[in-house]
């Protein structure tokens, strides 16, 4: 069991073997200056150049690093909820591999979290050296985000942010979750919420490792999270209501058109004819569908373990 730490640093990277060497050599002159004590985690996401060798030499040279190596790449949720099992510091920093995230921000994150109370605080890159194509959907993405959780930050994707170890150690990142860590923290009653303005840098090796498929994924995983943030332990709340209310419409509906025909238009055409019968029919089987939709999802729920497998291939540190 690793001794405790002032800060566990988590790095997930894939195929970053040029930036390392200068992010540890960068890292390190910051936590000596500061007097931090101090782990970084480096997770190799399945690289397929030589990042692992370079993490083999770093710990060589510094026993501060920890290094673990997927079998294969999981991407990058992945790779930081094994980061999280692993990080014994008292404030968990993550950060990109790629030099955009600059270690020089970490004391000020580090006093946020410990001296102003922050559960979580994010980084904010308000000058991007990105193109547009990639701004412009982001600043849409975190409109929507904040909308739909209620959380005031201005930059959920930012890949450097601070966090109490008890934050990390309660939530679960999977599929391409990491997106929503603050939301997802929220919901497990981390309220504390921070923001900081963190200085962004253009890309110094390599190619992003992010395609256009994020642009679908976003949305998708942020209805995920709020929909599991606020009805996951509760389903029924959901869709029994849903299915109640369509129910009860449907049942109205038919009722009158019953009515309609019994006492008010007895000569008019039979109720298997109007198209308003069938309408009322759906509506009723959709309130059914619902309701039992959310009988079946408690069910489930409360009789289901699951548990996220990693093959870890190597593993240094520790």
């Amino acid at each position: 069991m690793s001794t405790a730490k002032d800060i566990s640093i988590v790095i997930p990277l894939f195929n970053e073997e040029e930036s390392l060497p200068e992010l540890h050599s960068w890292i390190r002159k910051v936590m000596t200056a500061n007097g931090f004590t101090y782990e970084v985690v480096l997770i190799d996401d399945g690289s397929k150049d030589g990042s692992w060798k370079v993490i083999e030499e770093l710990r060589d040279i510094d026993p501060n690093v920890r290094g673990i190596k997927f079998q294969r790449n999981y991407g990058k949720s992945a790779a930081l909820h094994t980061g999280f099992e692993a990080a014994c510091g008292k404030v968990v920093i993550t950060m990109d591999a790629d030099l955009q995230d600059s270690p020089d921000e970490i004391p000020d994150l580090y006093r946020m979290i410990t001296s102003e109370d922050y559960d979580v605080v994010s980084g904010w890159k308000k000058k991007r050296y990105d193109p547009i194509t990639k701004t412009l959907p982001t600043k849409l993405y975190n409109w929507a985000a904040r909308r739909l959780t209620g959380i005031p930050l201005h930059d959920f994707n930012c890949g450097l942010k601070a966090y109490k170890l008890t934050v990390v150690k309660s939530i679960e990142l999977y599929g391409d979750m990491h997106r929503y860590i603050p939301p997802l923290a929220k919901y497990a009653g981390f309220t504390r919420i921070g923001e900081k303005v963190v200085q962004h840098q253009a890309r110094k090796y390599g190619t992003t490792k992010f395609g256009l498929n994020r642009f679908l994924n976003g949305p998708l995983d942020l209805l995920s999270v709020v929909f599991m943030g606020k009805f996951g332990k509760k389903p029924m709340h959901l869709f029994g209501a849903l299915g109640t209310l369509t129910f009860f419409v449907g049942f109205l509906f038919a009722f009158y058109i019953g009515i309609d025909k019994l006492f008010l238009h007895k000569s008019a055409k039979l109720i298997a004819e109007r198209t308003e019968f069938y309408l009322a029919l759906t509506a009723m089987i959709i309130g059914v569908q619902f309701f039992l939709a959310g009988f079946i999802a408690e069910l489930i729920g409360r009789n289901s373990s699951t548990r996220n497998v990693y093959l870890i291939e190597k593993e240094i540190g520790g």
